[in-house]
């Protein structure tokens, strides 16, 4: 197992490296420069001033140089101060990765709680009113832009029902241990984060769980006089989940870049909402550390979603 997850990291070094290389010249060669965006408006900067500040960062030196410089910085975890907060930019970015993470786990919680009964149910009542209804809402969820849906559910359950909170992750003067203010304001953004993948499960898990009923396996447990139930839940589900774990490796990166429109329209302040606002202001350093933060995600929840495959089917060994 060790061996096993060494070398998956291993395998990872690469990719992440072509990701860091991309990202950094995306930044780079992006039209504008952000030392003038930075300095815009301010009468008492000098062209002199302009060009210490980029020396300061190190924006005067070729572009070769400046990623060697990143890259050597990046690998003890150090991505630069950031341009607009003067701060160290991973620091900065784990600490709003948290607020998301939080959000992602909540959606995720969600997508599976709604979207797994949700297929199971429809597979079981195929071509039934039940299965048509969970079908059109799947498709629903699919075709909702999460914005649209966002400002709606606002309207809704914050300005007309008064129901839930529209902004923030907590109300002012609440402790941050205060459990039932932090779920009424999670439970919408989650909703609309999750909606997506509420559709995609059941509409996945709907398909799998009508091919694995289809199999001989099924057959003879119901031919050996076992409940509907056991059948149900025992052989087809456990059999039908394992093609699921593919579906789930990269589920909690996409939640962390997919939160970005959620956390605009809830005001969340994640990364999402920090990540926008240092691409607008062309922050190279913060925009470096969200994408590597992210992608570094990205490979765990792979391996992750490998090792679960052993523990879902017991016929695969991880070595």
């Amino acid at each position: 197992m060790r061996a096993y997850v060494a070398r998956r990291l291993l395998f990872a070094i690469p990719t992440l490296l072509a990701i860091s290389l991309l990202t950094f010249l995306l930044t780079r060669l992006a039209p504008g420069d952000p030392i003038n965006l930075y300095t815009f408006g301010d009468p008492n900067i000098t062209e002199e001033d302009k060009a210490l500040l980029r020396h300061t960062y190190g924006l005067d030196k070729p572009l070769p140089e400046q990623y060697v410089d990143f890259l050597t910085h990046a690998l003890r975890l150090d991505f630069g101060k950031s341009l607009l907060y003067h701060k160290d930019a991973g620091p900065l970015v784990v600490e709003r990765l948290g607020v998301t993470v939080q959000l992602g786990l909540a959606a995720l919680l969600l997508q599976l709680g709604i979207g797994i009964p949700l297929g199971v149910i429809a597979a079981l009542r195929r071509g039934t009113w039940v299965d048509n209804v969970i079908r059109v809402v799947a498709v629903v969820g699919h075709a909702v832009p999460p914005f649209w849906l966002g400002l709606l559910m606002i309207i809704l359950f914050s300005v007309t029902l008064r129901w839930l909170p529209s902004q923030g992750w907590l109300t002012i003067g609440k402790s941050e241990t205060d459990v039932l203010d932090r779920l009424r304001h999670i439970l919408l953004p989650a909703f609309v984060l999750s909606l997506a993948g509420i559709a995609n499960f059941s509409r996945y898990l709907r398909t799998e769980t009508l091919d694995v009923l289809r199999q001989d396996f099924i057959r003879t447990a119901h031919a050996k006089g076992l409940r509907e139930s056991v059948v149900t839940r025992v052989h087809a589900l456990r059999n039908a989940l394992i093609p699921m774990v593919t579906a789930l490796g990269g589920s909690l990166a996409v939640l962390v870049s997919g939160a970005l429109v959620v956390e605009q329209v809830f005001t969340w302040p994640g990364i999402g909402q920090f990540a926008y606002a240092s691409v607008r202001g062309k922050d190279f350093p913060v925009i470096i550390a969200s994408v590597m933060i992210a992608s570094v995600l990205l490979v765990i929840g792979y391996l992750i979603r490998d090792l679960m495959y052993a523990v879902v089917d017991p016929r695969i060994k991880v070595s």
